[in-house]
């Protein structure tokens, strides 16, 4: 069996208030995977990989209240997000099953460990909005990590797992593969209750995942549920709620939330929504007096998708997404009241 889907947007992106920005870009992906018999098991091999270093640059693009990584290696990425790594996974694994038991074997160069929901791009109610969500380092950041191993067991409806990878998040260099380490563990337990029901929780301890800060480390809890839903004759939707906590060592504890949903309407209609509140000490660089200070923010975001094409496998559509980011009183001098963005976009996928 071989595979092959990918999927790119054109993006204008207008972040309003104070601290905003605005930029065209493209963000995209494309990925390969293929799988065959071998010996009493199962080989599986993925190819995932992104133009996003070319199509955003190191400096990615205006997001406002994100914050995590670089673009130089010497000052933080504040109130944009960071494009994808050319090589967002090359990786293998291994099956043997019997009846509804498996056991399996991962490892990637990069790949991803067993480490909260899975990533935005990837699930149905996030991968409709062409931006990040400001919860992606409470949630699914790791899912680009150079240097992983994990081993799991299915049995019916539950999975567990356990991951061996490098902790440190990919730095301003986006073409090139790093060189992996062991350095931090993970385990999480998947539940699917029912056929439309798909649950989570997982811990992880990462080493120095951050590369201006080598010397803090830190503990990941998340937890999330997924429900798959359909309406009428053509109408699917898809929902989710997750919950994130970093505790930093040393640092602070930080939660963050999120839910998010979206519909298709027949072949040609997406509605999409997300809604997210983080606490954040990131948003200042010193001698700002606000410096290290946690600030509870968050973003509502809405937005619709008409696929105007069909045809085969690929499909293109035009849309727009509106956000309004939620910021407290002390904020307000340099973010505004309730600051309005916009993103206006074209759409392509190959299934």
């Amino acid at each position: 069996m071989a595979m092959l889907h990918g999927s790119a947007d054109l993006v204008y992106d207008h972040q309003g208030g104070d601290r905003g920005d605005e930029k065209v870009f493209s963000d995209n992906l494309g990925m390969g995977m293929a799988q065959r018999s071998l010996g009493p098991g199962t080989l599986g091999l993925r190819a995932m990989l992104s133009l996003e270093p070319a199509t955003i640059g190191k400096d990615g693009y205006p997001l406002l209240l994100q914050t995590g990584e670089t673009a130089n290696g010497l000052a933080p990425l504040i109130d944009r997000q960071h494009p994808h790594d050319l090589f967002m996974e090359l990786a293998g694994s291994y099956r043997v099953s019997s009846g509804n038991r498996s056991l399996f074997v991962y490892g990637g160069l990069p790949g991803e460990p067993a480490l909260g929901p899975p990533a935005f791009m990837h699930r149905f109610s996030g991968v409709n909005i062409p931006a990040a969500p400001i919860t992606h380092h409470w949630l699914d950041s790791t899912h680009i990590t150079f240097g992983v191993l994990t081993a799991g067991a299915v049995m019916d409806r539950v999975k567990v797992e356990a991951s061996a990878f490098r902790g440190r998040e990919p730095d301003q260099d986006r073409w090139n593969i790093e060189s992996p380490k062991l350095d931090s563990h993970s385990f999480r337990l998947s539940v699917n209750p029912t056929d439309r029901w798909a649950l989570q929780v997982s811990y992880g301890r990462l080493h120095s995942p951050e590369q201006l800060e080598p010397d803090v480390h830190q503990d990941r809890t998340t937890a999330s549920a997924i429900y798959d839903g359909t309406f009428g004759d053509a109408g699917r939707w898809e929902g989710m709620v997750a919950w994130g906590r970093n505790r930093n060592r040393p640092g602070h504890l930080l939660d963050a939330f999120t839910a998010e949903a979206a519909a298709t309407l027949g072949d040609r209609h997406v509605l999409f929504a997300r809604a997210e509140q983080v606490g954040k000490d990131e948003l200042f660089l010193a001698p700002e007096p606000r410096t290290g200070r946690v600030f509870h923010v968050g973003e509502l975001t809405a937005g619709y998708r008409y696929d105007f094409r069909r045809r085969g496998h690929v499909g293109t559509g035009i849309g727009a997404a509106g956000t309004l980011s939620r910021v407290p009183r002390t904020l307000r001098d340099v973010y505004g009241n309730l600051p309005a963005s916009i993103l206006v976009f074209l759409h392509a996928a190959l299934h």
